[in-house]
């Protein structure tokens, strides 16, 4: 059976994530009007909107850990308009350790992301990590 393509989508993208290749994230999986929803009450929490705030985000992630933040997908489903990661996340900051999962939801329109959900598992210990 051929993979759905916005599972092979989305595992381009966390493989991107993963190298820190924001810039094929963003000019070629990203839409231009792109929204990602940062859930929790933590100095990231908020909506971000267009292909710049959402990699100044992931730049972001990458500094306050200094480089050890990551979102690893041990499972991705997807239809026609939705992908679903469900992920691992994890990293180091401040002398608090991160090691949480959580399912982002995908909003595919013609072969971009256009917004995304992030979900966690354990929502208070993602706050505790961020603030």
């Amino acid at each position: 059976m051929q993979e759905h393509p916005n599972v092979a989508m989305l595992r381009d993208g966390f493989t991107a994530f993963a190298k820190g290749d924001l810039d094929h994230i963003r000019d070629v999986l990203f839409a231009d009007g792109i929204v990602w929803h940062f859930p929790g009450r933590n100095p990231l929490s908020g909506d971000y909107q267009g292909k710049d705030q959402v990699i100044r985000l992931f730049h972001r992630l990458f500094e306050e850990t200094d480089g050890t933040f990551s979102a690893e997908p041990y499972e991705i489903m997807a239809s026609d308009d939705y992908a679903t990661a469900l992920v691992r996340l994890r990293g180091e900051r401040n002398g608090r350790s991160l090691d949480a999962t959580g399912v982002n939801v995908f909003r595919q329109v013609g072969g971009k992301t256009v917004e995304v959900w992030v979900y966690s598992g354990d929502q208070y210990t993602v706050d505790e990590f961020w603030a």
